[in-house]
């Protein structure tokens, strides 16, 4: 089993080439895995609001700039 300490030691290619691997096997699995209730309502809201034009959208930057102000 590798664990944290052996991947800290991976060159970045090599990370990244485990990061590629990993979310294939993902996504071919991507069935397996189960949305909770509280997602799929959120999404379901978000869609209402959007179908309504009661959505308001921001750029990615703002997006970022707000996050960052959130998380300090």
């Amino acid at each position: 089993m590798i664990t944290s300490e052996d991947i800290h030691k991976l060159p970045l290619h090599e990370k990244l080439r485990i990061m590629e691997t990993l979310w294939e096997d993902i996504t071919r699995r991507e069935s397996d895995l189960e949305m909770p209730q509280w997602q799929k309502d959120m999404l379901d809201e978000r869609e209402s609001m959007v179908a309504s034009g009661d959505a308001r959208f921001i750029d990615w930057e703002e997006a970022k700039k707000q996050i960052s102000e959130a998380t300090q």
